[in-house]
């Protein structure tokens, strides 16, 4: 699977109403999504979306990312990774699912 598979992957399974687990790949969210770690993503609405939550949405016009909501304003939505860097405003129609769930990161002894 290519680096941005995952991604449409999951865009596929979220407009079918589905619940979907994929592997992100990148480092834009390490320390809460580390590289290939799996994570669980649901539909959503926009009217459900609050800061603070990782979301799928289109950036840029093409771009698919899994980042967190940054701020909420006048019904559009500033995504970018945990360090804080903005990928910009989206509308709600830019979100396609949210974060539900990610996998427990093993104990290393």
């Amino acid at each position: 699977m290519t680096e941005r598979e995952w991604a449409t992957d999951a865009l596929a399974a979220l407009a079918r109403g589905e619940l979907v687990q994929v592997r992100p790949r990148g480092h834009s969210m390490r320390g809460l999504i580390d590289d290939g770690t799996l994570v669980t993503l649901e539909p959503c609405r926009a009217s459900e979306v609050a800061v603070g939550d990782i979301v799928l949405a289109r950036v840029r016009g093409w771009l698919l990312v899994l980042h967190q909501v940054l701020d909420i304003e006048s019904g559009r939505f500033q995504i970018g990774t945990v360090a804080g860097r903005s990928d910009g405003w989206v509308t709600a129609d830019d979100i396609f699912g949210r974060v539900v769930a990610v996998q427990a990161k093993a104990l290393e002894n």
